[in-house]
């Protein structure tokens, strides 16, 4: 499925968000837990049970950010029906983008033991990350590291093949500095871990930044040749921020896509 900017366009005109703003609600407060390597927030509906689980990771190349920058997430997604968790991870120059990766999943396999109890659905949970956030759930996703996940929804990074990104000119100076070791690349780069078998439903948003387009098309090819089923969302309206910063905001073109692709998968 390919999601062009005509639809985009149309999309936002009709603002076809079922729960209205979330920004005309309050923010939900959430329950902090600690996994191990870091903390994460739980937001969870009064009286949940067994809904799907959208499992956030945040950007910040890999180096800052926080799990309480979600901005509209937590209030669109419960008012849709979803739980929704935020995980903080280990930042560079504390731990390597490996050692990330694994923070991820460590945050991952504890919320599936636990989000029952939170009114969760452990067989439900739908990986999501942007930019930073973005590579290390399409990594730890297509890794296998992420068992029993119902999707992966993708918004904007080119750290889909490192070796590609450096092919092509695109291991510009900051992503120069954290994949500093090529021998490294091929074991941190998503595209390295799709091979023959189906990977988990793939929604993939790009944004107009640069190198995003090119290098989210040739990541869904790559997938599509697999079986599996990819949602191309072609978000060139959006600048790299805003396409995160926006969802869950009313009439936001990508909210509805995504919502579309969540309730499909959850």
């Amino acid at each position: 499925m390919m999601i062009d900017r005509r639809t985009l366009l149309l999309a936002s005109m009709a603002a076809l968000l079922p729960a209205g703003t979330a920004e005309a609600r309050d923010k939900p407060s959430p329950e902090t837990l600690d996994y191990g390597p870091a903390k994460l927030d739980i937001y969870a509906p009064d009286g949940a049970r067994n809904l799907p689980v959208v499992f956030f990771v945040h950007g910040g190349a890999w180096e800052f950010g926080k799990r309480s920058q979600v901005g509209a997430k937590p209030a669109f997604l419960l008012a849709n029906g979803f739980c929704f968790v935020s995980i903080d991870y280990r930042m560079l120059p504390q731990a390597d983008v490996a050692t990330q990766a694994g923070d991820v999943e460590k945050a991952y396999a504890y919320v599936r033991a636990n989000i029952a109890q939170h009114g969760g659905d452990p067989n439900r949970i739908v990986g999501m990350g942007h930019s930073a956030g973005c590579h290390l759930i399409a990594l730890t996703g297509m890794r296998g590291g992420l068992p029993g996940v119902a999707g992966l929804l993708l918004d904007d990074t080119r750290a889909y093949d490192l070796a590609a990104l450096a092919r092509n000119g695109g291991m510009v100076r900051a992503y120069a500095r954290v994949f500093s070791d090529p021998s490294q690349w091929a074991a941190l780069s998503p595209a390295s871990h799709v091979d023959d078998r189906k990977h988990p439903p793939t929604f993939i948003a790009y944004s107009r930044a640069d190198g995003r387009g090119e290098q989210s098309t040739a990541f869904a090819e790559r997938l599509r040749a697999t079986g599996t089923e990819v949602t191309l969302f072609d978000g060139s309206a959006y600048t790299h921020m805003s396409i995160n910063r926006d969802f869950g905001r009313d009439g936001d073109a990508l909210t509805t896509a995504a919502l579309a692709f969540l309730k499909s998968v959850g």
